[in-house]
């Protein structure tokens, strides 16, 4: 049994494999000593470091933005968590050389 990661938007539905996949490991026992065996307190100190510099690369600051109405009206269509999705797609534009300069034109 491996590790299986999945990310889903709101309103999407996961693939059904990952969806018996979370019903098979929700029934199977966990077994404390093979599932989490104790940790070293430089361990422990090494996951601490990594895990903030995890949380600083994901934190997102707050910005003010104004974007026409029949465009914040179709975000806001998608339900809660729009903001989220708006954010998603402002990175991948700005990842995407081809899409910058197709606008900055």
């Amino acid at each position: 049994m491996g590790i299986t990661k999945s990310t889903a938007r709101v309103g999407q539905k996961l693939p059904k494999e990952v969806v018996q996949e979370v019903r098979r490991a929700a029934r199977r026992p966990i077994n404390y000593t093979a599932d989490a065996p104790k940790s070293t307190p430089e361990a422990l100190k090494e996951f601490a470091m990594q895990r903030a510099e995890m949380n600083k690369k994901k934190r997102r600051q707050a910005v003010t933005i104004r974007v026409q109405p029949d465009v914040l009206e179709k975000y806001k269509a998608l339900g809660n968590g729009y903001t989220g999705i708006m954010a998603d797609v402002l990175k991948i534009a700005v990842n995407d050389p081809a899409m910058l300069t197709a606008v900055m034109k």
